[in-house]
């Protein structure tokens, strides 16, 4: 199963709001028993307003990456 996250982060809050989210996705995984590949995750920061935070699973920071291929298509940042 793939799955994809896209949100804005322009503020602060927005950052919190996608690590609250980040933290819902590993909750639920956790009590289904679907665990993520933390190896295969990533983030990718787009953007030049961006601000480039970490963000974390389970306690472990996701990959930043400045390129990944999506549909045979690569996106570069």
């Amino acid at each position: 199963m793939i799955l994809k996250i896209f949100n804005k982060v322009n503020s602060v809050e927005e950052v919190e709001n996608l690590r609250t989210d980040l933290h819902s996705l590993v909750s639920w995984s956790k009590e289904w028993q679907m665990l993520f590949n933390l190896d295969n995750c990533m983030v990718m920061h787009m953007g030049f307003n961006n601000p480039h935070v970490d963000y974390f699973m389970d306690a472990i920071q996701i990959q930043e990456v400045h390129e990944e291929k999506d549909l045979g298509i690569i996106v570069v940042t």
